[in-house]
Formats: C-alpha cells, sequence, structure tokens
C-alpha cells in the first residue's frame, strides 16, 4: 500500500456558521492531499496534463465522522491499495492535532486523453513510480 500525509491549517474561509469546516471543502482537502502524494514519488499533475491526459473525478465518497474546527491542524492520510488501470483509486483519512479520526473518502479518478476524451490507460511513468509501492 502507499500512504502520503500532508497537514492543512482550517482557516476561517474553510468553515460554516456553526464553525465546522464546510462539508464541500473535503473535497478540496482531498486534492491538496493526492497531488501532495503524486508529488512525493515524483510524479506531477501539471506534466500529466501537459501530456495530454487529464483526470476528472468520477466519484467521491465523504464519510463526516466528528466536525474540523477553525485552526485545527489537520493531517490528510492519502492511500493508494492497487495500481491504477484506467481509473485511480483513492482512500483518505483525516485526523485532528490530537490524533482523532474525523473523516473518510474514496476518490476515484479516470485517465482521460484530452485530444480524444476517451477513457485512456495510466501512464506508464505513474505505474513504474508506484510499483514498488503496491508490487
Amino acid at each position: 500500500m502507499f500512504t502520503h500525509e500532508v497537514q492543512i491549517r482550517v482557516c476561517y474561509a474553510d468553515t460554516d456558521q456553526m464553525g465546522y469546516v464546510y462539508y464541500g471543502n473535503y473535497a478540496r482537502f482531498y486534492e491538496i492531499g493526492r497531488v501532495e502524494a503524486l508529488r512525493s514519488i515524483g510524479f506531477n499533475y501539471r506534466e500529466l496534463e501537459a501530456s495530454g491526459i487529464m483526470m476528472p473525478v468520477y466519484e467521491n465518497t465523504s464519510r463526516y465522522l466528528q466536525p474540523a474546527r477553525y485552526d485545527d491542524l489537520l493531517t490528510v492520510r492519502v492511500m493508494l491499495k492497487t495500481l491504477p488501470s484506467v481509473r485511480m483509486v483513492f482512500e483518505y483519512e483525516i485526523y485532528n492535532q490530537t490524533s482523532t479520526l474525523l473523516h473518510t473518502g474514496i476518490t476515484t479518478l479516470v485517465f482521460l486523453n484530452r485530444d480524444t476524451n476517451k477513457p485512456c490507460r495510466a501512464p506508464r511513468e505513474l505505474l513504474e513510480r508506484l510499483q514498488p509501492f503496491l508490487a
């Protein structure tokens, strides 16, 4: 399994009227986590797009266990359990500074050829970089 963690400090703009992190912001936390996870293995999302491959979100699932609040220091744990093919499935756990599990989620992205707008296979370079973790 491949795992990567990134920390995010909750700011006022992330919260709703109740002082909780607004539910829609968790998808943004997922994106930050997965982009940094790929960067940690030397794979840059910007370069992927420049090569003509996009990764739109196909499916997103979230489970809200406890609220995150203003000024919490969140740890977003990103996990990949299988090598991608045409789809790439990321799993997430979000903890606060006391290591309390606040949130879990799953996002499925699809590799899409920008020119044809059709699904395509994961780039070889990405597979090679993930192979040592997911063999």
